[in-house]
């Protein structure tokens, strides 16, 4: 079975309506509050830690802080 390519005004309707979606979303993640999203990273991190990912992140941590470091340090002098 080919697959139909989108037409032009289908692919704009399709950009639209995600781009509504993406509005709702950061207007939900700005009303959120501290708590609510304290939860939402203590949730995540035990996602990382029961699919056995958390070794795998903490392998770049190093990599990243010292990326910060050199950001912090040529932005701020």
């Amino acid at each position: 079975m080919a697959k139909r390519k989108m037409t032009r005004d289908e692919a704009k309707a399709w950009k639209e309506r995600w781009e509504i979606v993406n509005a709702f979303e950061r207007e939900e993640l700005r009303a959120a509050s501290p708590l609510s999203r304290m939860r939402q990273v203590a949730a995540l991190m035990r996602s990382a830690k029961e699919l056995g990912w958390s070794n795998a992140l903490a392998e770049g941590e190093e990599l990243v802080r010292a990326r910060w470091t050199r950001l912090r340090n040529a932005h701020h002098g």
